[in-house]
C-alpha cells in the first residue's frame, strides 16, 4: 500500500516531485509508518519508478512517468475535430512470445484504441495515437471510415458503464468537500478512482457519444474540487 499512495501523491503533482518530508506526512494519513514509506521509496528508485537527487526530494521516473503523461492529456480531455476518419491499427507479425503481445496491447489500449478483432485495433482520429517507436515494426496504422461509426463506437466501448461510473464519482465529490484535514484520507483515495476513470475515458468524438455524456461535467467538477483539496492539503502540510 505505501507505494501506491506514494506514487499516487507523486502523480498528482505538476512537476511530479515532492520532498520526502511531505512524501512521509502523507503517508501517515493512511496509518503508514516513516520507516515503511522510506522502504517503498528506496524500492520504487530501485525499480526506476523515481528518482532522488539526494537533497530529499523525490520525482516520478519510468512507467510512472509515463503514467502521469497519459494522465494529464486524460484530464484536460482535449480532442481535435472529427472529420469522419477512424484509425486502423493492424499487428502485422505473427510468433511473438506472450510478453511481447501483452506489452503490445498494453501500449494500443493506452492510446485508447478499441480491439475491432484480434490484431485489429480502431478508433476515432480525433486524438493523436502516441504509439511507442517500438511498434512501428509490427503494427501498421491506416485510415478507414466506418458504415456506422456511431453504432461501432457503441459496441466497442462499454458507454454506459464509462458514464454510470462517472456519475457515481460526481456524487462522491460532491459529499466529500475537501475543507477540512478529516477530508484528506479518503479523498486522497477518491481524486485516485477519478483520475483513474479519466483514463478509461475513450474521448470519442460528441457526434459519436450519447446525449448528456458525462465526461465535461466529471471534469469541470473534478477540476474546482481538486483545487479546494490541494489549498486544505497545502494548509495542513504547513501546521
Amino acid at each position: 500500500m505505501a507505494r501506491s499512495v506514494l506514487a499516487s501523491a507523486l502523480l498528482g503533482m505538476d512537476p511530479p516531485e515532492l520532498p520526502v518530508a511531505q512524501l512521509i506526512r502523507l503517508t501517515g494519513l493512511f496509518g503508514i509508518s516513516p520507516n515503511r514509506a522510506r522502504v517503498a521509496l528506496s524500492r520504487m528508485v530501485t525499480a526506476g519508478e523515481a528518482t532522488t537527487d539526494g537533497s530529499g526530494r523525490y520525482r516520478l521516473a519510468g512507467h510512472l512517468q509515463q503514467r502521469q503523461a497519459r494522465q494529464t492529456a486524460s484530464r484536460s480531455g482535449r480532442t481535435a475535430p472529427y472529420t469522419g476518419a477512424w484509425s486502423l491499427a493492424v499487428v502485422t507479425t505473427t510468433g511473438s512470445t506472450a510478453e511481447v503481445r501483452t506489452a503490445r496491447r498494453r501500449a494500443l489500449a493506452y492510446a485508447r484504441l478499441a480491439e475491432l478483432r484480434e490484431g485489429v485495433w480502431v478508433r476515432p482520429e480525433n486524438v493523436a495515437l502516441g504509439l511507442p517507436d517500438e511498434l512501428a515494426p509490427d503494427v501498421e496504422v491506416m485510415e478507414a471510415r466506418p458504415a456506422d461509426p456511431r453504432r461501432l463506437a457503441a459496441a466497442l466501448w462499454d458507454l454506459a458503464a464509462w458514464a454510470d461510473r462517472a456519475d457515481q464519482l460526481r456524487a462522491g465529490l460532491a459529499a466529500l468537500p475537501p475543507d477540512s484535514p478529516e477530508a484528506l484520507a479518503p479523498g486522497f483515495e477518491l481524486s485516485a478512482a477519478v483520475l483513474r476513470h479519466l483514463q478509461a475515458d475513450p474521448l470519442l468524438p460528441v457526434e459519436l457519444l450519447p446525449d448528456r455524456w458525462p465526461g465535461t461535467p466529471l471534469r469541470d467538477d473534478y477540476d474546482r474540487w481538486d483545487a479546494q483539496y490541494r489549498a486544505t492539503l497545502r494548509e495542513w502540510s504547513r501546521a
